[in-house]
């Protein structure tokens, strides 16, 4: 799976994304609250495409978030919701 607008592999982008939501205590709890994951899931599934997804639904539901993340990341907000496509897939 490829992001568009990237040569980065989907998964691979949305872990990116995953640890920079998690960076930030604020938003990593939000995260938690909004998708219903735990700690423990994160540890464990962390890879799973599922958790994957929802972590990019997360930020694509906060454009705010989403903008800082594609700029954190050195991508296009574009970028992140094709790749939440591809894993949803």
């Amino acid at each position: 799976m490829r992001a568009s607008e990237t040569n980065e592999d989907a998964s691979a982008l949305a872990l990116r994304a995953l640890v920079w939501t998690l960076v930030e205590p604020e938003r990593a709890i939000r995260l938690l609250d909004v998708t219903g994951l735990t700690p423990a899931d994160l540890r464990t599934r962390a890879s799973d495409p599922a958790v994957l997804a929802a972590t990019l639904s997360f930020l694509e539901n906060h454009e705010p978030d989403l903008i800082a993340c594609a700029d954190g990341l050195g991508v296009t907000p574009a970028a992140l919701v094709a790749a939440r496509g591809e894993l949803d897939a």
